[in-house]
């Protein structure tokens, strides 16, 4: 995928006021998420709000208080304003802001559109109730909910022309939200036992004694949940590390919004392996100020290049 050459045009008016409703609904629903954005030019971090817009629609439904039938129908509703877009039947005068704003991303990037029937389908299976019996398993619904948004960003991103490896680049997009994914199940163990789901792979809950869920401030008696969460650790890590591969492949503003939003989820992570049972007595999450300082990391281009020597020190 080449870099795209779609800069700033004028935007008509309708077009205009349906990417800042999509902004402000990121703004408020996606904190981490627009942290990193916000060093996007504009017409690359409004594509990016147009697709969390849409995102957030799907999830919502998902997360909502409605029946089963009830949210399936409206999914599959959604699927078919999805494929309006594709089709490039959805006017600028459009009264769903969302659909007018992902329609004109969708012009103006080489969006895989696709990854969002996949978000569907994941979204999907959260609502049939599935649970997941090994890491493979898992890894289907991971690719669905979060690798699909990495290659849809990728989307909008775009590669450097002559970028060294950039052939795989799609994988290490996809590879990097199995790992923001991995971490948001982590920090979500609490939330989601609540809700009645359960995400990590049954195998390695019965590894660790903790098959009997998450249903307290505490482990339960005989429960390894230190162990337990060590072992997710790693394999984020691991998911990090191959996804971090694509960083010096993309232009500088869009290295930095990748390296702030992975940058934030890696300390979120740091934080969970220091204190696994924090995550058992609530949402973890990191300060203002750290996360200002992981942008500023970010837009240094300072992870891109350590990245950059690492990947070429491992094909010598």
């Amino acid at each position: 995928m080449s870099r795209t050459m779609e800069g700033p045009t004028v935007v008509p008016a309708p077009v205009q006021a349906a990417y800042s409703y999509c902004e402000a609904v990121t703004g408020q629903q996606a904190r981490n998420f627009a942290y990193g954005i916000r060093l996007l030019p504009t017409h690359k971090r409004q594509a990016m709000s147009a697709l969390y817009a849409f995102s957030r629609r799907v999830d919502d439904i998902g997360d909502g208080k409605l029946k089963p039938q009830a949210k399936q129908d409206r999914l599959e509703g959604t699927r078919e304003l999805l494929e309006r877009i594709r089709r490039g039947a959805v006017d600028e005068d459009d009264t769903d802001p969302v659909a007018v704003a992902l329609s004109d991303a969708a012009r103006r990037f080489p969006l895989p559109l696709g990854g969002l029937d996949e978000l569907i389908d994941g979204v999907l299976m959260d609502v049939r109730g599935e649970s997941y019996e090994t890491w493979d398993d898992l890894k289907v619904y991971c690719r669905c909910v979060a690798g699909a948004i990495g290659r849809l960003s990728l989307g909008v991103f775009g590669t450097q022309p002559g970028a060294r490896g950039s052939e795989r680049a799609a994988e290490y997009a996809d590879t990097l939200g199995l790992a923001l994914q991995l971490t948001n199940i982590l920090r979500d163990v609490t939330e989601d036992a609540a809700n009645g789901r359960t995400y990590l792979p049954a195998d390695d809950l019965a590894k660790f004694g903790c098959s009997e869920g998450f249903h307290g401030t505490t482990p339960r008696p005989g429960a390894d949940f230190t162990g337990l969460v060590h072992f997710e650790v790693r394999r984020a890590r691991a998911l990090f590390a191959e996804g971090y591969r694509l960083l010096p492949m993309l232009d500088r503003r869009s290295g930095a919004c990748v390296a702030a939003m992975a940058g934030i989820y890696r300390r979120l992570l740091d934080r969970i392996e220091r204190e696994p049972e924090a995550v058992l007595r609530g949402r973890v999450s990191l300060p203002g100020r750290e996360k200002a300082y992981v942008a500023v990391r970010g837009l240094s281009g300072l992870d891109a290049r350590l990245i950059g020597r690492q990947t070429q020190g491992g094909r010598r």
